[in-house]
């Protein structure tokens, strides 16, 4: 089957524009053409509608599923505002779709708004601000409680069928192949008759995974997605090839939004949750049924990725497989890189965020030929409030390029360089689980007994990494459980986002601006933010983390015979950072990172094999870039003191949510 994200679009021309409202003029009046969603001249939809006078109404989608065991196919609840005067003239709009667990637990966007309803159930406030934006000018917008949820039957699964099936079928009735009713029980059918069947689906985290998975059914009618810090893989939400990243599972989640008469009837999808995921770290049929980058091939839709470099919620991985796959199968996409942490583009970026968005939608589900397509594929930000933009990501001329640890002048304070190290070199750490990367960076230049690092000498021009790595390392423990980190530091002083604060990089203000119209009951309005910034003496750029006892399987870990070698790769999340010339390269290798990932069961001291120690890191010219980036360079240490960056916080949100 042809995918129609991979071909270019037939552009909308002035000449057929004016066609079209001449034909309107004849058959429904000058009045009607007036009201119609013009193009400019860079073909943009204006807003022409009556935000005050909008279609508010809410119908049940018939998911075609029995997740609670009832005996009756389980409703999700759709809460719709679109035009009036579309409707009134018989044409039909798309629609932008908001699929998520949280508008009645924990709210949406920086303000955790959530829904409201009139005393007769009908919707007042939409959160966030598409509605706002995007009624008046010719959108529909449809916000979805996932099954289990706020006004939805079923049970929550946590990235599984059910969640997927509640946003799919709804994609499926506003292409008129599904079902809907009136009321969640009983109630008449009710047609999407006012939709063209193109959808475009849009979300942070959890709603950005939905949005995720349903692209990757292949659903028929879901033009171009918008996921913000979304998860590609549930796995790599919990676990690093064994290592677990929080201590606990989808259980949790589903807990926490499940509603009250959902946990009631949701026992036995509790536990399959808990059954299917053990905290061994082991994969199962249940991470199977939720790595949505296996499918990635089905993808019909565009897609517009968003992901915080210090994200570590959603962390880069989820991020940087999902790109890599859509690529290998050639899906229109386009991305955003910020310096923050897990916060939607709203707070960090808003105008240029409201207007990009803006033409994304209208070329995918308008039609209009606004250029989008062929604007530059990537945002980067490379200090805060400051971008860049790439033709395309990675950046052209990005390879792989191995570089190799050396022992140094002291224990554990070793040389980053391309050459091998001598047979019998090694390093030695014991792991501290009290210890962070922030720790370990800052102490690069001490001998420490818990980590080993190796650096370049001052570099002597900027060097660039954009996309993601694998560090491989061989470690003889000492005990029969073991976890590795592998970070990847720039040394150097800077001014950058502090993604460990509360705000995770951005610091909320009291004033408020409106973006699109609005009611009483619901604004449009939101508090504007600002950039929360700290001076470090280093950066951490990208991070990687396992079980050793996963070196023979990454699916399946194994008992560790103390005193043998074992070799292993671990996996750098995706990243996009420029080490300026005068700051240097660490790599660091250490055990358990406190706050990012649980301590094994033992405190393990690991010796390394650096003959066999290297990392693949994605350098934008290569090794010749490099070699020139490190000509000459003194071999100069630093002196000692401690370089002070942002430590993670040491206890991390277990909710991929937004603030």
């Amino acid at each position: 089957m042809t995918n129609p994200a991979r071909l270019p679009r037939i552009p909308f021309t002035a000449l057929v524009l004016a066609a079209v409202a001449a034909l309107l003029s004849t058959l429904i009046g000058p009045a009607a053409v007036q009201a119609a969603p013009r193009a400019g001249r860079h073909g943009e939809s204006r807003p022409v509608y009556a935000y005050d006078r909008a279609i508010r109404e809410s119908v049940w989608v018939d998911t075609r599923l029995d997740g609670d065991g009832d005996g009756r196919t389980d409703r999700v609840a759709v809460d719709i505002m679109r035009p009036s005067e579309p409707a009134q003239q018989g044409r039909r709009i798309p629609v932008i779709m908001d699929a998520s667990p949280y508008y009645s637990c924990c709210g949406r966007g920086n303000e955790s708004q959530k829904k409201t309803y009139d005393a007769h159930g009908r919707p007042i406030q939409f959160p966030l601000f598409y509605d706002n934006y995007f009624v008046p000018r010719g959108y529909a917008t449809a916000l979805v409680d996932l099954a289990g949820t706020n006004r939805s039957d079923g049970c929550v699964d946590v990235g599984g069928r059910s969640d997927i099936q509640s946003a799919k079928a709804v994609v499926d009735w506003l292409g008129g192949r599904g079902r809907a009713y009136t009321a969640r029980t009983g109630g008449r059918p009710v047609t999407a008759d006012w939709s063209n069947g193109n959808t475009g689906m849009i979300g942070k985290s959890w709603d950005a995974t939905i949005a995720n998975g349903v692209a990757a059914t292949g659903v028929k009618g879901l033009r171009t997605i918008v996921p913000i810090a979304g998860i590609s893989s549930w796995y790599d939400y919990y676990f690093a090839k064994g290592a677990p990243l929080y201590d606990s599972g989808p259980d949790g989640l589903a807990n926490v939004v499940d509603g009250p008469e959902a946990k009631k009837r949701c026992a036995a999808v509790q536990k399959k949750l808990v059954d299917g995921a053990p905290r061994s770290g082991d994969w199962t049929g249940l991470w199977t049924e939720r790595d949505y980058v296996r499918n990635a091939g089905k993808v019909r839709a565009s897609v517009f990725l968003v992901h915080g470099m210090q994200d570590l919620n959603v962390r880069t991985r989820n991020a940087g497989q999902w790109w890599d796959a859509l690529a290998r199968h050639g899906v229109q996409r386009k991305i955003w890189l910020s310096q923050t942490g897990h916060v939607d583009p709203f707070d960090f970026r808003r105008s240029a965020w409201v207007t990009t968005l803006h033409r994304w939608f209208d070329h995918y589900l308008l039609g209009y030929d606004n250029g989008i397509e062929r604007a530059p594929m990537a945002d980067i930000e490379r200090s805060p409030g400051t971008w860049s933009t790439d033709p395309q990501w990675p950046a052209p001329g990005t390879r792989a390029t191995t570089l190799r640890p050396h022992t140094g002048s002291a224990p554990g304070v070793g040389v980053l360089g391309t050459t091998k190290a001598p047979q019998g070199a090694t390093e030695t750490f014991t792991d501290d689980p009290k210890l962070s990367e922030a720790d370990w960076a800052a102490r690069i230049d001490q001998p420490t007994p818990a980590k080993a690092g190796f650096t370049t000498g001052p570099l002597r021009a900027p060097l660039r990494l954009s996309g993601s790595g694998t560090v491989t390392v061989t470690a003889t423990p000492s005990t029969s459980t073991a976890h590795l980190s592998a970070v990847l530091v720039d040394l150097g002083p800077d001014t950058i986002r502090n993604y460990a604060a509360d705000g995770e990089g951005i610091t909320t203000l009291d004033k408020r601006t409106c973006w699109g119209s609005g009611t009483t009951g619901d604004t449009g309005c939101f508090k504007e933010t600002a950039a929360d910034t700290q001076k470090v003496a280093h950066t951490v750029v990208s991070r990687g983390w396992a079980d050793l006892g996963n070196y023979a399987d990454p699916h399946k870990g194994r008992p560790l015979t103390p005193g043998k070698p074992y070799t292993l790769t671990l996996d750098l999340g995706a990243t996009d950072h420029i080490v300026p010339a005068g700051h240097r390269l660490a790599l660091i290798v250490a055990g358990t990172d406190a706050g990012l990932i649980d301590p094994p069961a033992s405190r393990p001291t690991l010796t390394l094999d650096l003959s066999r120690t290297s990392a693949a890191l994605p350098l934008t010219g290569g090794a010749p870039a490099f070699a020139r980036a490190t000509a000459g360079a003194p071999r100069r240490m630093g002196d000692g003191t401690p370089l002070d960056g942002i430590a993670p916080p040491r206890s991390l949100s277990r909710l991929p949510m937004a603030r």
